[in-house]
């Protein structure tokens, strides 16, 4: 028989965590403590599980979220996570019985787009997602890169602390949502957020390792930049000196010389020769700001955030565009919730937009997926055509829209969920 999906019960929440964790490949384990810590932050009606005789064998959880947007409005976000099945029930279906009733009861909700990242990358199309934001992770040879070796702070009259958990704690949130409203794919962070990341709250069953935290403030006394760094792989090199590698976790600024002076600082802690600077936006200031940005050697770059609208009239009335113009889409959803035909009029540049539903001819035709790419700004309709993805159906609307929506910074969504 196939198995029962349905929402979790109370009862049956230790049994979905140690389902998600044998998905993911960690150890299958979850004791009475930690399913009693994490139940509470969990919207058991939005988590759903598939069983077999009595055994949990899927996991899926969504829960609302604040995506930020070009133009810096917060739209709500149906967030999907937890996302596993079991490898002796994959290919049956079960993950499509999931997500599409999670995606019909979201848009029912009236949450415009829903979130995800993938761990695998073939797996999300055909539900209407697209990638919508990307990462890139450098590694950089301090000795290399030309910064002077004795610089011991910031030379515009701002400063460095190290504070401990709890003030990062009490200084982060907002610092943290001053950022997020000037970066597209940037999402919100909860209390419970701050409390995990700062070792307050319980994320597994492995110890908490604090971290450093490393706090500036300008001039004015303003904080305006957090960096979060642990210190991986110390040790000694054939020549007697310290060989450490200093591994950045998280590192937002609100303005460019916190940015610039974060950077500096974790470049200059002695005993590091080596930063891994973990996923940053492909257009962060590193490794430019560097005198030999080749010391910065790229890791790592993929796609991160994907995005599937849900609304497609409302996602985009909520974003600006930097263009005038306007454009009518054809959009195919391959689950029917938001597909049809669509006339966009950016009337003013930076200024809001209007988007309904229309029966006047297409200018483009293009599946959601390739829309959500394109929703964030970080995606070029004309790139999308050369791939087949986007049709134009009236001569020069490729040029249009490529011009209405490409934002002026890459979209960059710096937390994994």
């Amino acid at each position: 028989m196939s198995p029962d999906v349905r929402p979790v019960t109370e009862s049956e929440f230790a049994d979905w965590l140690r389902a998600c964790r044998t998905g993911f490949l960690m150890p299958p384990v979850v004791s009475e403590e930690l399913a009693a810590d994490r139940l509470p932050h969990f919207d058991l009606p939005r988590v759903q599980g598939a069983f077999d005789a009595g055994r949990c064998v899927a996991t899926y959880r969504s829960y609302t979220q604040q995506l930020t947007v070009p133009g810096g409005a917060a739209v709500p976000a149906n967030a999907v996570s937890n996302v596993s099945v079991s490898p002796t029930h994959r290919r049956r279906g079960l993950l499509t019985r999931m997500i599409t009733a999670d995606l019909a009861a979201a848009k029912e909700r009236g949450e415009i787009v829903s979130t995800l990242i993938a761990a695998e990358f073939p797996i999300y199309g055909r539900y209407g997602f697209g990638p919508a934001t990307w990462f890139t992770e450098w590694s950089v040879d301090v000795a290399r890169t030309g910064l002077d070796p004795r610089w011991s702070g910031p030379e515009d009259g701002g400063r460095i602390d190290l504070v401990d958990g709890e003030e990062a704690r009490k200084l982060g949130p907002e610092l943290y949502d001053r950022f997020r409203a000037g970066r597209a794919g940037a999402v919100d962070r909860d209390e419970h957020w701050w409390r995990v990341n700062t070792g307050v709250a319980q994320a597994g069953p492995e110890p908490w390792k604090e971290p450093f935290y490393a706090l500036y403030r300008s001039a004015a006394g303003e904080v305006e930049g957090l960096a979060v760094y642990r210190a991986e792989a110390s040790g000694w090199s054939d020549a007697g000196q310290p060989d450490t590698e200093l591994a950045v976790e998280k590192l937002i600024a609100v303005s460019a010389a916190a940015e610039r002076a974060l950077w500096q600082f974790v470049c200059s802690v002695d005993w590091v020769t080596t930063v891994r600077t973990g996923r940053r936006a492909p257009d962060d200031l590193l490794p430019l700001l560097l005198p030999d940005p080749r010391a910065a050697r790229t890791v790592t770059c993929a796609d991160f955030l994907w995005v599937r609208l849900l609304d497609v009239a409302r996602a985009l009335e909520a974003r600006t565009y930097d263009t005038s113009g306007t454009l009518v889409l054809d959009v195919h959803d391959p689950l029917g919730l938001a597909g049809g035909r669509f006339r966009l009029e950016a009337s003013s540049p930076g200024g809001a937009a209007r988007c309904s539903p229309t029966g006047l001819p297409a200018d483009l035709a293009m599946d959601l997926g390739s829309l959500g790419s394109l929703y964030l700004g970080d995606e070029s309709v004309l790139r999308l055509m050369d791939l087949g993805r986007v049709t134009e159906e009236r001569e020069g609307a490729a040029v249009v829209a490529d011009a209405l929506f490409r934002a002026r910074r890459r979209a960059w969504c710096p937390d994994m969920f």
